[in-house]
């Protein structure tokens, strides 16, 4: 399923894939994907921003995830659902499990 992302000026994107939202980020160069919402209260994370340390942070309440694992690093407990990423020749597969 193909898909153009067009990044905010925080780097970050919702999509859709296979039924689900999904928020996509580029940082340097390496492509991030996990689920649209925060697991806290289901703020739009392409809404948030990246800070400093490689955070999505969510919009809302300001709760803090790693975008590599999804630990919430601010320390509330939370952790977002992550997905892997490739990025080949033609273009940029979020892996979710069962296939894209």
């Amino acid at each position: 399923m193909e898909h153009e992302i067009k990044l905010s000026p925080d780097h970050l994107a919702e999509i859709t894939l296979n039924g689900k939202r999904i928020c996509i980020s580029k940082r340097g160069q390496q492509w991030f994907a996990c689920a649209a919402s925060c697991p806290h209260a289901g703020g739009e994370l392409a809404k948030g921003y990246i800070d400093a340390f490689n955070n999505i942070v969510c919009p809302v309440h300001r709760y803090k995830y790693n975008m590599g694992n999804g630990y919430n690093s601010s320390g509330e407990g939370f952790k977002l659902k992550t997905y892997p990423v490739e990025e080949r020749e033609d273009g940029i597969y979020v892996l979710m499990g069962d296939g894209l």
